[in-house]
C-alpha cells in the first residue's frame, strides 16, 4: 500500500543520506511497484496540471499529470529528477546543446512501474502519446520553482528563461482540448 506522507518521509531521509537521485530512485522504484496503490492513494485525475505534494531548498516532489496527447516544449530542471509512471504512459526526448540551440540526443518511453533519473544538466521535452491521462510522481532534487530554468522553443529550439505562466497556459489549453473531446 502506498502512504504519502511515509513516501515524503522516505525520500526526504534518502535525499539526507544521499545527494545524488540513486536513494530517491530507489524509493520511487518501490512505490511505483503497485502503480494501482499510488493512484488509489493519490485520487484519480480529472485534468492535466502538478500538485505539490513537498517543497524545500534540496527536495521538490510533485504530481504531475499530462492530458492526452499533450506536449511540453524541452526544458530543464537544474536538479537532478527521478520521475516514477504509475498511469499511462509518458515519452521523453532527450536534448543535447548546442550553443543557444539544442539538438535531439535520444528518447525513452515511461509505462506505469518505470522509473527514470535524469541528471541535474538533461534538457528533456514531455509527450503524452495516447488518449487518456497520464500521470507520474516527479521528484527532483532541488527546488523545482528556483529561478534560472531554461525551455527552448519548440520550433526554433532556441533558449529563453523558463516562463511558469506559459507552462501553466499550455496545461490549461490541454485540458480544454481534453474536456472538449
Amino acid at each position: 500500500m502506498f502512504d504519502l506522507e511515509r513516501f515524503i518521509e522516505d525520500c526526504r531521509h534518502a535525499r539526507a543520506e544521499d545527494e545524488s537521485h540513486k536513494a530517491v530512485r530507489e524509493v520511487v522504484n518501490e512505490a511505483i511497484t503497485d502503480p494501482g496503490a499510488v493512484f488509489a492513494a493519490l485520487g484519480e485525475p480529472r485534468e492535466a496540471g502538478f500538485k505539490e505534494l513537498y517543497r524545500s531548498d534540496s527536495l521538490t516532489i510533485l504530481n504531475f499529470t499530462w492530458a492526452p496527447l499533450m506536449t511540453l516544449m524541452p526544458h530543464n530542471h537544474n536538479a537532478w529528477a527521478v520521475i516514477g509512471l504509475y498511469s499511462g504512459r509518458e515519452d521523453n526526448i532527450f536534448w543535447r546543446k548546442n550553443g543557444n540551440r539544442i539538438e535531439a540526443a535520444g528518447a525513452d518511453s515511461l509505462m506505469p512501474g518505470k522509473a527514470v533519473a535524469l541528471g541535474k544538466d538533461i534538457v528533456h521535452s514531455v509527450t503524452n502519446p495516447i488518449e487518456k491521462l497520464t500521470s507520474a510522481i516527479h521528484v527532483y532534487g532541488g527546488d523545482f520553482f528556483a529561478d534560472g530554468r531554461s525551455e527552448w522553443d519548440p520550433e526554433t529550439l532556441e533558449e529563453a528563461p523558463f516562463d511558469f505562466d506559459k507552462s501553466r497556459r499550455i496545461f490549461r489549453e490541454a485540458n480544454a482540448r481534453f474536456s472538449s473531446a
